[in-house]
């Protein structure tokens, strides 16, 4: 997935608060619970706290005993974590459980003087930390005795470490969940870019002129932008290409004027001075034929939805070429498969192979062919002579971009304009040896009907 993608972006903003979410709730939960276990302690303590209070009497001179202390046996086992104790208000007598064996609970020296329970927290036997409840009791004399029940706190961490090993997994599986539901919300969210992404290759490839999905209200802005700006290219280059055409044509007439010039000069003997004028006017028509084949194939050809039979375009040049003096001695022979056809115009298409034919007649010695092959995504069409062909090693500077090839063994300006009507197309052209021979093929965009 590309770096720069929106969706990996998305997901990975969802990943992260998917994990902050999570985790703080899993730190809600794991404090909540043990908030939920101390609670529960605190009760069973009041309870054992309510029968030692029962149990216990206050002599009249002050000193404690209690008749029965609660049953439970961890109260009798030393060192348990269960204890409990009782203390004279004036700090003379105190009555600890078994359980404590040599230690006392380090309890406030101040003492609560509402009568209400009350839980804390102190240092008990082995500095282990102990969940207290306690109460002062007065009885009917006025005399006030402390009463005070603890447990281990390890119990509260040890069943809060328990919840939260459970509580971890059950997360990591809703995390999972989570993360696909955001994922498929991402996926469902951006279809329509996808949409309008396809709509976009459908313009360059030619299907369509326009964009032609239908996408969500806050992407239409978007579409209908977009749509605008094809609109105003193909009006663009319409003036451009309508310019353009105005301007050959303008040229053309005082080209013709200059032929009659030139012929003049012939008959009356100037040869040298008309073969010179003829040079350069020959090179402004060519540079005029090549400027009008560009600007009538630019960009805005690919905008339609356009489509050509190479055996039926090739059939009416060769028929073309074939009255021509070079075309009268030469055999040709089209070689394309039912149906083979490439994502061109016609016209376009009928000028690339009408180049490409008539250099081969130019150069041929006996026969050219036209061949078609329909491969992957592309149609190749390929123009093969048995002439002198061109050196191995200027086959790379003649597909060249830029290069004039009307200079560089006799091809003319054929090839360059061939390579311009490729390049509006998104084509390839490539040159090789036919051994003997050479052989042009012209790699276009392939036509899959409909």
């Amino acid at each position: 997935m590309n770096p720069g993608s929106i969706r990996l972006r998305l997901l990975i903003a969802a990943v992260i608060a998917v994990i902050i979410a999570l985790a703080i709730a899993g730190t809600g939960l794991i404090f909540l619970f043990e908030r939920h276990v101390e609670r529960r302690v605190a009760s069973e303590l009041a309870g054992y706290l309510n029968q030692l209070i029962g149990a216990t009497a206050v002599a009249p001179d002050g000193t404690l005993s209690v008749a029965n202390g609660p049953t439970d046996p961890r109260f009798s086992t030393p060192l348990s974590g269960f204890y409990w104790q009782v203390d004279a208000t004036g700090g003379a007598t105190s009555i600890r459980s078994r359980s404590l064996w040599e230690s006392t609970l380090a309890l406030s020296p101040s003492l609560p003087t509402d009568g209400a329970l009350h839980a804390i927290e102190v240092a008990g036997p082995e500095g282990r930390g102990l969940f207290v409840v306690e109460r002062v009791i007065h009885d009917a004399s006025g005399k006030a005795f402390r009463v005070a029940v603890a447990e281990d706190h390890r119990s509260v961490e040890i069943a809060t470490n328990e919840f939260a090993a459970e509580l971890v997994p059950s997360l990591g599986i809703l995390a999972i969940v989570l993360i696909l539901a955001m994922w498929l919300q991402v996926s469902v969210g951006l279809k329509p870019l996808e949409r309008l992404r396809l709509a976009v290759s459908h313009v360059v490839s030619g299907r369509t002129a326009r964009l032609e999905a239908t996408v969500p209200s806050e992407v239409q802005p978007l579409a209908d932008e977009i749509n605008r700006l094809l609109d105003s290219q193909v009006k663009a280059l319409a003036k451009a290409r309508s310019g353009a055409t105005d301007l050959a044509h303008g040229l053309k007439t005082p080209l013709q004027v200059l032929s009659g010039d030139i012929r003049k000069l012939r008959e009356k003997g100037e040869g040298q001075i008309a073969d010179e004028i003829d040079t350069i006017a020959a090179s402004i028509r060519r540079h005029v034929d090549r400027e009008l084949a560009r600007v009538r194939v630019a960009p805005v050809a690919a905008a339609h939805a356009a489509r050509a039979d190479v055996a039926a375009v090739a059939a009416r040049v060769i028929a073309v070429v074939k009255r021509t003096p070079q075309g009268e001695r030469l055999t040709f022979a089209i070689d394309a498969p039912p149906g083979a056809a490439a994502a061109i115009d016609e016209a376009d298409l009928a000028e690339i192979l009408g180049n490409l034919i008539e250099n081969a007649a130019r150069y041929a010695r006996s026969s050219v062919r036209v061949g078609a092959e329909v491969r992957d995504a592309a149609t190749l069409v390929s123009v093969t002579d048995d002439g002198p062909g061109i050196p191995d090693q200027a086959h790379a500077a003649a597909v060249a971009r830029g290069v004039r090839l009307d200079t560089a063994g006799g091809t003319g300006l054929g090839l360059a304009i061939v390579s311009d009507v490729v390049d509006a197309y998104g084509g390839q052209l490539d040159i090789g040896s036919a051994g003997p021979g050479l052989r042009v093929t012209v790699i276009l965009p392939h036509h899959r009907g409909g």
